[in-house]
């Protein structure tokens, strides 16, 4: 045989593996259940249908046309607050109503290998690769329509930023949480810029699988919760190179000082004070590869010493037989159960509460709001969508989850943006960040009068959540979580 010839035959069982790869693929699991079915407080969850190559369907970002617009829910009415953004993510409002927004994509990638390269190739394919602008912006409105009509980049990757997500501030005071440290910046408001160099308050694991790190300041101005994902699904790498991660850390600014809050979350995302109890609520991404109707992300307290179980079993008690490192015994007694399931695969990120003062109608005055970024591993995709989670007057999520803004994904298989932050604009209208479309999207009630305070419960918030809810559930007080460690 000639070496043309040899050459020709060697492509074409090339183009026959490739082919036959994409068609396995895309063949998938197509799930069984509805969205709604695996979502609420009580979610059904079928027998695990384990996967040695992930289900793959994935939305390609196209962009809105000028004029287009979400779905909004009946009376809600959605604008542009802001476009043109190089993939915006997190929203952070500032005490004198300006809002800054980090501007940020994944760090670049060490690993090697055929599985990275494909993880590669498909989140490119889904809008999530690309150099990280690494900028947080400020947008003001200064004339009150609605629309920011002043932007300043008041920090960038001059001032250290790297791949920048959580952010929050505090008496002058900037924090920003790149992908591998938290930083303390002097900031003033109204400040075009930032003052002086980053003060680094401590390390963080760097990028690597779940890259996103945001962050939550008290109200008194005296602890950071830090949220980090794992490197991995399910532990497959090891769980030595997990150690950090999973996790959300607290850092004590009294005494520069981090512990562990709370532990076995594989990627916890959003972070907010009930306002009922106190207590730390975060969305957490949960395990694939069980099939599309499993694992769902959830919503869930996270009170200190709180163990969720990952990556040896989820929803409190379902073991994922797939983890080879040894299961610890006392995941039998201290694992807890989420309190309420998004649904598998949605992407769950951002998180804020009902307040006093919003414009979203009485209909949405006693809840949560989360962005649902959307799926890539789930046939028929879930998520690309903003919901509403009501709660009760003591505090405890309830139903299903409601529809405030729909339309990102298309009956085609595109998607037209991807929500992926909230927060609270100082005229109470609710802010979304859609990074793939560079757009955040302003939503409210204009027949709305300002919505009331949520009556805060007499009780100490670090035991809030097992009173409230009813039930008696042990956190795990080891001495990780009692000990502080000192930052250097």
């Amino acid at each position: 045989m000639s070496i043309l010839k040899k050459l020709a035959f060697a492509l074409s069982a090339l183009i026959l593996i490739g082919a036959g790869f994409i068609w396995w693929v895309s063949r998938g699991d197509t799930a069984e259940l509805s969205v709604d079915q695996v979502s609420g407080v009580a979610p059904d969850l079928e027998a695990p249908n384990p996967e040695t190559i992930p289900t793959v369907n994935i939305a390609t970002p196209i962009g809105w046309s000028d004029g287009d617009a979400p779905y909004p829910a009946e009376g809600l009415s959605v604008s542009r607050f802001a476009e043109d953004l190089n993939h915006p993510r997190v929203l952070q409002a500032l005490p004198n109503g300006d809002i800054i927004v980090a501007l940020t994509g994944s760090p670049k990638s060490e690993e090697g290998g055929f599985m990275a390269w494909i993880a590669d190739m498909l989140m490119s394919q889904a809008g999530a690769k690309g150099d990280s602008a690494n900028q947080i912006v400020l947008l003001r409105d200064v004339d009150g329509d609605g629309a920011a009509d002043v932007r300043h980049i008041i920090a960038d990757q001059s001032n250290g930023l790297d791949s920048p997500s959580g952010l929050g501030w505090h008496d002058g005071t900037l924090f920003v949480a790149n992908h591998n440290a938290l930083l303390a910046y002097k900031y003033s408001l109204g400040s075009e810029r930032v003052a002086g160099e980053a003060q680094k308050l401590m390390d963080l694991p760097p990028g690597g699988g779940h890259w996103v790190r945001n962050l939550e300041v008290n109200s008194e101005g005296t602890r950071i919760y830090i949220a980090v994902g794992s490197v991995s699904n399910i532990g497959e790498r090891g769980m030595e190179v997990e150690e950090g991660r999973a996790m959300i850390w607290e850092y004590n600014l009294e005494t520069s000082r981090q512990r562990k809050f709370a532990v076995g979350l594989r990627n916890p995302n959003g972070l907010a004070f009930s306002p009922w109890s106190g207590e730390l609520w975060t969305t957490v991404n949960e395990r694939d590869m069980l099939g599309s109707d499993l694992v769902p992300d959830y919503l869930t307290n996270v009170p200190v010493g709180a163990q969720y179980g990952w990556p040896w079993v989820y929803w409190r008690d379902n073991v994922d037989t797939r983890v080879k490192a040894p299961r610890p015994a006392y995941l039998a007694e201290y694992a807890r159960a989420p309190e309420y399931a998004l649904g598998p695969h949605v992407a769950a990120l951002g998180l804020v509460f009902s307040q006093k003062g919003h414009r979203m109608g009485e209909q949405f005055s006693n809840g949560a709001f989360i962005a649902r970024h959307g799926s890539w591993n789930r046939k028929p995709a879930s998520g690309y969508d903003l919901v509403y989670v009501a709660f009760d007057d003591l505090g405890n999520p309830q139903g299903k989850p409601i529809s405030v803004l729909s339309g990102f994904l298309k009956e085609d298989g595109t998607t037209q943006g991807r929500p992926t932050w909230v927060e609270w604009a100082a005229d109470g209208a609710l802010l979304l960040s859609d990074d793939t479309a560079g757009i955040i999207w302003r939503v409210h009630d204009p027949e709305a009068a300002p919505g009331p305070e949520i009556v805060r419960l007499d009780m100490d918030p670090v035991g809030a959540g097992p009173e409230i809810r009813g039930e008696a559930r042990a956190t795990f007080n080891d001495e990780d979580f009692a000990r502080e460690i000192p930052v250097g």
